[in-house]
């Protein structure tokens, strides 16, 4: 089974299109800048708090056989740096991802539109301390797919075209890589002993949430947005814990695409 067959599988929702191209082929490059608040147990038992500044581009095209179906395609790359509390030590993180879904849609007014279907996301990043001598950084690396929702409504403001939407994914099954507890860096790529280094992972063990707010306001010339991002991701897996949470602002220019 393909992964795209996979997300067409956990759709829930099924229905008809009466949208335009225009709003549905889009590509918007956006910027954010917010709050992060970081655990890993691995490195230490605090948390750290800090800011995070991130580039987002995503791209939006209803497919031209089948105009009920839609695909978003989105990638990502966020840096942090966050200190604990006693401000003794710093933490810097990256992350990189990549991600593609598929959605049903349909619309039950002229100015609402539903979409619901399923991602397929991937990410692999780096978390370094900067006081730690032992284990002073850590690895990471994911892949998972799960449900994935947004609802837009069209409307006017200020003798302006503008569009409200919201997006909500989580993921449902994957794979993340961990050590284990107690575990080198040194054994596991320079000794080779793998000890559940690949962990599968599920809502149970790493109960993760992302959603976005935004508005589009649209100009003679250009369309602008601002928004909302909510990233939850966190886990409990090889007797360690992991958590990233960040709150973000962000600004960003839309642009159609053509079919």
């Amino acid at each position: 089974m393909t992964y795209k067959q996979l997300l067409i599988g956990i759709v829930c929702v099924t229905g008809t299109l009466a949208a335009t191209a225009q709003e549905v082929n889009y590509k918007v490059d956006m910027v954010g800048i917010g709050s992060t608040n970081i655990l890993d147990t691995y490195i230490s038992p605090e948390k750290y708090s800090g800011t995070e500044l991130r580039f987002l581009s995503q791209s939006h095209r209803q497919w031209i056989k089948h105009p009920a179906w839609n695909s978003q395609s989105t990638f990502s790359v966020s840096f942090q740096e966050a200190a604990q509390r006693a401000d003794n030590s710093n933490e810097l993180g990256g992350l990189i991802t990549v991600a593609h879904a598929i959605r049903h849609a349909w619309q039950p007014k002229d100015t609402w539109r539903i979409e619901a279907g399923g991602q397929v996301e991937g990410g692999v990043g780096f978390l370094y301390n900067t006081r730690n001598t032992n284990n002073p950084a850590q690895a990471r690396a994911y892949l998972h797919v799960g449900p994935d929702v947004m609802s837009s409504w069209r409307f006017p403001l200020f003798r302006k075209q503008s569009l409200l939407r919201y997006e909500l994914s989580a993921p449902l099954l994957g794979l993340m890589f961990s050590p284990n507890y107690g575990q080198s860096y040194y054994e596991i790529f320079s000794r080779g002993n793998y000890d559940h280094n690949i962990v599968p992972t599920t809502p149970i063990c790493a109960p993760s949430l992302r959603q976005q707010l935004t508005l589009d306001v649209t100009t003679k010339r250009f369309t602008f947005r601002i928004g909302y991002l909510g990233d939850y991701q966190q886990a409990e897996v090889n007797k360690l814990k992991y958590h990233t949470y960040s709150h973000m602002l962000l600004l960003g220019l839309v642009r159609p695409l053509s079919r």
